[in-house]
Parts: C-alpha cells; sequence; structure tokens
C-alpha cells in the first residue's frame, strides 16, 4: 500500500498517510496504481458533476469542474503542459528546449498553449448531456493516466537526472501490463463507448508522446504532463463526437 499511496499523494492533493520517505524506487513502482488513481479522480469529478447538475447552468458547472480537476492535481500536468508548449514550440534547439522546459517562468507559448487547452475543455463540457458528461468524466482520467504511463515505459527519458526519472528508471516494463489490466477493469463495465473512446485517446496520448520524444530526443516529467492533458482533452473529444 505504500507505493499506492506515494502514487495518489503525488498525482493528487489528497493526503491519507503521512509520508516523509519519497524514495525513487517507491516513485517507480507507484507507476503501476497510475490508472487506479485516475479512476479515483473521476469518481471525484463524476460525483461532483452528479450532485451540481441538479441546480447549477452547463456553463457554471463546466468551469467548476475543470477548476475543481486543477485543484485536485495541485496543477501538476498543467505545469507540465504549460513548460512543454514553451520549450518544444520555442524553434530553438534541443538542448535550448530542455533548459525552456526547467525554468520555472511561464512564456507566451506555455500561455496561449494553457489557455487554449482550458477553452477547448470548457467547450466540450458544455456540449454533452449530465449522464454522457458523468461518463466522461470517470474515463477521462484513467485514459490520461494510461497515457502518462505508456510514455513512462516506452520512450526513454531525456535528461540525466529529474523527478521523473525515478518513474522511468524504476517502472518496469510490466507495469505497462498491470496498468493496461486496471484500466480494462475499470473501463469496459461502461460499454462499447467509454472503451472505444479510452482507447482513442490513448492512442493520441501515445503518438503526442513520440512527437515530444523525436523533438526532445526523450520525455521528462513535463511531458508526461503534457501527455496527460492533451490525452483527456482528446477523450472529451471523442465523446462528444
Amino acid at each position: 500500500m505504500k507505493d499506492f499511496f506515494t502514487g495518489l499523494q503525488f498525482l493528487t492533493r489528497i493526503r491519507v498517510v503521512r509520508q516523509t520517505d519519497w524514495s525513487p524506487d517507491s516513485f517507480g513502482r507507484s507507476v503501476k496504481y497510475f490508472t487506479l488513481i485516475g479512476g479515483i479522480i473521476g469518481l471525484v469529478l463524476a460525483g461532483l458533476n452528479y450532485l451540481l447538475s441538479q441546480f447549477l447552468p452547463t456553463h457554471v458547472l463546466a468551469a467548476i469542474l475543470i477548476l475543481a480537476e486543477i485543484l485536485l492535481t495541485g496543477g501538476l500536468h498543467c505545469d507540465g503542459f504549460m513548460d512543454t508548449a514553451d520549450g518544444v514550440f520555442s524553434g530553438r534547439s534541443r538542448e535550448r528546449m530542455l533548459e525552456i522546459m526547467k525554468d520555472s517562468r511561464v512564456g507566451a507559448n506555455g500561455v496561449v498553449a494553457f489557455g487554449m487547452l482550458i477553452l477547448l475543455k470548457y467547450s466540450l463540457i458544455i456540449d454533452m448531456t449530465p449522464t454522457l458528461l458523468t461518463t466522461a468524466l470517470l474515463i477521462m482520467p484513467v485514459a490520461g493516466r494510461m497515457a502518462m504511463v505508456a510514455s513512462i515505459t516506452l520512450f526513454p527519458y531525456a535528461r540525466p537526472d529529474g523527478m521523473g526519472k525515478a518513474f522511468a528508471q524504476y517502472a518496469g516494463k510490466a507495469t505497462l501490463f498491470i496498468t493496461a489490466l486496471m484500466a480494462l477493469l475499470i473501463i469496459v463495465p461502461f460499454g462499447l463507448q467509454a472503451s472505444v473512446c479510452a482507447g482513442v485517446a490513448v492512442l493520441a496520448g501515445v503518438v503526442s508522446a513520440r512527437y515530444f520524444a523525436s523533438v526532445l530526443g526523450g520525455l521528462t516529467g513535463d511531458t508526461y504532463g503534457a501527455v496527460t492533458e492533451l490525452t483527456e482533452l482528446m477523450a472529451l473529444l471523442v465523446f462528444v463526437v
């Protein structure tokens, strides 16, 4: 359970136990629980949607759901998404891109990209019925974390060190199979539509990971976050379609 709590308390702001030991190998072993943690995030968002959709206008509900996910994850993946946009779209050399991504300041590319991400998520959410949205909110975080695990296990790490290095170094190849199995157990009961949406979204996430890896010579912790955000966006898009 220690590895599960390590993953839960890293990917979310849910605090269950007090942890002072954040060893690299524990980070790596926690990766196999990422889709399960995505399911927990999905349950929170779906439950919030179910409760608030009874009396709130759709556009207000959409804003609250987007904000709730950011608060629940501590904006971890949003930060990675903005840093990735700043670096990848800078038009600089590979080494300079990695330096830009490591800078704590956010540039114009990151701000514009994040604004577009929020706008697209908002637009897709308000286009769904409450029932469909509840399913989409359950599936979306699971697909996002599944794509993150694929990114961690299938692509090399671009830096000699970094927080994301522990995930890549200690996760192990069997992790991809374990997380995929957990994802199927969560998604398949929701039917064919949910399964297809999740599958297409994860595929899109892996394609984006491949693109980032080709540009940067590998992936980083920031690109893991970017892949997660793009996968979630694609999940919502496919549900709407």
